[in-house]
This record gives structure tokens, sequence and C-alpha cells, in this order.
């Protein structure tokens, strides 16, 4: 499996990194630890804003900051940031198109024992309904710092969304990332996948597991989920005529409706979406939950034989 670090400690080690050079301001809901802001806090505490247990506060304060020409970075969990704060991001941090950098950690169910109230699998979908705002779902620490970079330099508002627990490395050590442009990780000809976050690399693993079977997989790497990469989603579904999406969040709304949008209104194939199920989160441990609500390369593998059946 190799190195594995994550999508949440790479964003804390980015921060700290970015303000040598970079001049912006962290402010953080009283998770700090979890956040991994904690790292940035402690190298740059006149930067740095614990916010309380307030994050609407947090939302509101970043918003004016930003207002100022300041760019802000505010830092939650997903359960609370796309949750309880929707209304201060709609109103106050999408409807002006400020500066603010929402980085939501803890998304899905694969944060393991927290349960339903926290395991956030809608957080992608609100998000994306926002005009103005960019959503963004990293698969690995590699990616997630060049996501940051990036997000540094954008002009308006970002959801970056974070993982938990390590998570294998899926990019080495260098990642050229780009705003709305999905990564082809594995061009195929038969079934292309598209997958985000942890899903990445199960969808690697389940495209290994094919090629045994003979059937070429194609593994793109779509962390803009609003944008979506339309002209990449045409071209593979253009190409193989079957797709798969993979994602640790509700079906309804997230990736797989994204991809659905652009290929109903365009090039209709068979699409299977692997996900959560309309269903909440609950107890247990990671390997528990992947195995309960199928994120993982074998459900991956058993929906690209059922699209490619139906084609």
């Amino acid at each position: 499996m190799g190195k594995m670090m994550s999508t949440r400690a790479a964003y804390g080690k980015v921060l700290a990194e970015l303000g040598e050079e970079k001049d912006f301001l962290v402010l953080d809901a009283d998770l700090s630890k979890a956040t991994r802001t904690e790292e940035f806090a402690k190298k740059y505490p006149d930067r740095f804003y614990n916010m309380g247990i307030s994050e609407g506060d947090m939302m509101t304060t970043a918003a004016g900051i930003a207002s100022c020409s300041v760019t802000v970075f505010a830092s939650t969990f997903a359960a609370f940031a796309a949750g309880r704060a929707f209304e201060q991001i709609r109103n106050s941090i999408a409807y002006p198109r400020l500066n603010v950098k929402i980085a939501a950690s803890h998304g899905g169910v694969l944060i393991g024992e927290d349960g339903g109230s926290h395991q956030c699998i809608e957080d992608i979908s609100l998000m994306r309904t926002l005009p103005n705002m960019t959503v963004i779902a990293p698969a690995d620490a590699v990616e997630t710092k060049a996501a940051v970079k990036k997000i540094l330099e954008y002009d308006g508002p970002v959801y970056l969304r974070l993982g938990r627990f390590d998570v294998p490395i899926v990019y080495g050590d260098k990642c050229d990332f780009e705003i709305g442009r999905g990564k082809k990780l594995v061009d195929g000809k038969d079934v292309s996948v598209f997958a985000i976050g942890d899903m990445v690399y199960e969808a690697l693993i389940a495209a290994e597991e094919l090629k045994k079977e003979n059937i070429s997989v194609s593994v793109i790497d779509m962390h803009t989920v609003k944008p979506v990469d339309k002209s990449l989603v045409l071209e593979e579904a253009g190409k193989t005529g079957a797709v798969v999406t993979a994602e640790d969040h509700n079906i309804i709304g997230g990736l797989g409706s994204a991809v659905s949008e652009v290929l109903i209104e365009e090039c209709p194939v068979y699409l299977k979406r692997v996900g959560i199920g309309d269903k909440f989160g609950r107890s247990g441990t990671r390997d528990e939950l992947a195995k309960m609500f199928g994120l993982n390369s074998k459900n991956i593998v058993k929906s690209v034989h059922e699209v490619i059946g139906k084609r």
C-alpha cells in the first residue's frame, strides 16, 4: 500500500508552509487539533482565531474579513460547516462571492465511529447548489497540498472536503492540480470510473482487478465536483459508453448527480452510482462501514460488470 497520510493532516501542513510566503488568516471553530489548523496556529498565532463552538459566527466573521480583501480559511467538521452554518455560507460568503475557503474535515461515513449525526453525507450536494461556490474533494495528501495552493490563488469561495483517516498516497511526490479539470489516472476503453476522495484509490484497485478479466477501465480523479469537468465526462462517455461514479457521499446530489446531469443532456449512456444509498451513516470502524455501504473496490468491480451487462 505504501506511504499514507490523511488529507486533513496534509491541509494543516500546507497551511503552515504557505503562511511563510502568503498573507492570509485562518479561523477554526474549536476543533483545531482535529482539523489540524493547530500547526498554523502555533506558527502564526497572530493570524489564527479560535471562534469557539460557533460555526455560523465563524463564517460571518470570515466573510467580514474577506470583504476587506483578506483571504480567509475557515475550518471545522463538514457536518457543522455545510449543515449548521449553511445560511451564513449562502448569504454572507457565496452570495457576495468572497474569498473564504471553507476547509471541512470528517466528510462522509468513512470517518468511523462518530456515527450518523457527524458523518456528513450531504455536504457536497448542499455546497454545489450554491451559485459562485467551487467544490473540491482531493484524493490524497499530495493532491490536498496542491489543491490548497491553487485555492489560495483562486478568486472566490471554495468548499474543500477533507477526510479523517490516513489513506494511501495516489500521486507520489507531485500532483499537477487545476481547478475544474479532472485527472485521468488510468486510460481504458471499456468503462469509465469517475471517483473522488478515498474512492479514487479504491477505483485504482478495481481497475487492476478488472484487468485480470480483460476489462479495460479508465480511472478519473474528478477532484473538482463543481465546476465538473464537462469535456472530460463527455470524452470518456463517448469512448466507453459506460460510466461508474464512486464517492463517500449520498448518491443523491454528489459526484454521481453532477456526472449524470452532464450525460443526460448531451451523451446518455449507462451509469451506475457507487456511494451511500440515501440513508444516514452509523457508528462502526472504517472497514466495517466501507463494507456495509459498499465503499470499496469490490463494489466498484460489481458496478462495472453491471454497466457492461446493460450496454
